[in-house]
């Protein structure tokens, strides 16, 4: 019977592996449908390659520091309990892997190919798993101390803070120190359109991220006999309320619509567990709200060059899910209870503090050391130089 559970429960979460992993496809189609068409190219083969970036980082050294595992033993240890714990790092390896994802989204178009992919490395390797160990593997004792004082843990369920806020937060510093794209901002204050290459590859990336979702939410029970429908429900009503709230004050605008569920999706992550889904259908439609409003200030007003506005999608909407979680995962507002306000608060904060620490030390020391952004000239002719010649022919350059 043990040997049934266990290859039950390696099943399940290898299907929840590949779903997330089918995720990048998303993250892969979305930035292409919103970069210029020179740029798209560049796009696919970035997220592919720092998906294989990421690989090496987690087995080899983030994995380590978040649950202290080591790969360096022989194969039948490994192959224990039908390899659950193998399935479990591939699971995990797919969560670890979205922020280098998240973050391409926002340095689009002018960053530099080979410093994004050291970066990567180093992000995935070191500074995500570091709070993924606090917030996941009590590392450190901060969830002890939580407990003692609060009388509850921090509860981040599917990632809202632990994945989305930390990727989105760390996106931040590398957007503003590479600056905005050339002729978006004009001297004169007007900033120039730059509006998405092609609506039905971006929705398309949304429609792969919303489906996949569901596997990154329900199967973070990561065993069977920890599923609930109460995760699934809740995620679809929380991607329903932020796609709505982002049609409404969007007006009808398709970049808003298609990011309105993924907002709502971001921010019920951390609580989907455990709240009501007329609960979690308020969570959704606040993060949309804060997405549309957020993203307009960020490129209109602060003149911040997000390309995909990853900061507000992520960053904002995740941390939100994190508070939204102490809020609407309580009795009193039908939630199941188990979790309580400060400590999501706090540990809300301490992510933000070790992603934008973390994010400004990677990408500060990259623009230092070897410069993270194209000159003029590349990042005319497209968002790679070194990609397009691979597949230029001698006689005819590609028109991206």
């Amino acid at each position: 019977m043990d040997a049934l559970k266990t290859a039950n429960d390696t099943l399940f979460i290898l299907l929840g592996a590949i779903m997330v992993l089918a995720m990048h496809a998303g993250f892969a189609f979305l930035e292409v449908g919103t970069v210029r068409k020179k740029n798209q190219v560049n796009a696919l083969v970035k997220i592919l390659t720092d998906f294989a970036v990421s690989t090496i980082a987690y087995f080899f050294i983030g994995y380590g520091i978040a649950y202290g595992t080591s790969f360096f033993v022989g194969a039948e240890v490994l192959a224990e309990k039908n390899g659950f714990e193998l399935t479990k790092f591939f699971f995990l390896l797919t969560f670890a892997a979205a922020i280098p994802a998240i973050i391409s989204g926002g340095i689009a178009e002018r960053a530099k190919f080979n410093p994004q992919l050291a970066a990567t490395f180093l992000i995935v390797g070191f500074v995500y798993p570091f709070f993924e160990g606090i917030a996941w593997n009590q590392a450190f004792g901060i969830q002890a101390w939580l407990k003692a004082t609060f009388g509850e843990e921090f509860h981040d369920f599917a990632g809202s803070v632990v994945v989305h806020a930390m990727g989105g937060w760390i996106a931040l510093p590398a957007v503003l120190l590479l600056g905005a794209r050339h002729g978006r901002y004009r001297k004169s204050g007007e900033i120039s359109a730059h509006p998405p290459s092609s609506i039905p590859f971006l929705a398309l990336g949304a429609w792969i991220l919303t489906v996949g979702w569901f596997g990154f939410n329900v199967m973070s029970a990561q065993t069977l006999d920890k599923i609930s429908g109460l995760v699934a429900l809740n995620s679809l009503m929380a991607m329903v309320g932020g796609t709505l709230v982002a049609l409404v004050l969007g007006k009808n605008d398709p970049g808003f619509v298609h990011n309105g569920p993924l907002a709502g999706l971001v921010a019920v992550c951390a609580g989907s567990d455990l709240m009501h889904p007329m609960g979690a259908l308020v969570v959704g439609g606040v993060a949309g709200a804060l997405f549309v409003v957020m993203f307009t200030l960020t490129q209109n007003r602060w003149k911040i060059d997000d390309v995909l506005g990853v900061w507000p999608l992520h960053g904002l909407c995740g941390a939100w899910g994190g508070i939204a979680a102490g809020i609407f995962g309580q009795k009193a507002l039908g939630g199941l209870g188990g979790v309580a306000f400060m400590p999501q608060l706090i540990m809300t904060a301490m992510a933000i503090t070790v992603a934008l620490i973390g994010g400004a030390a990677v990408y500060g020391t990259m623009k230092a050391a070897v410069g993270l952004r194209l000159d003029q000239e590349e990042e005319y002719e497209g968002a790679d130089l070194s990609i397009h010649r691979i597949t230029a022919t001698p006689e005819r350059e590609p028109n991206w």
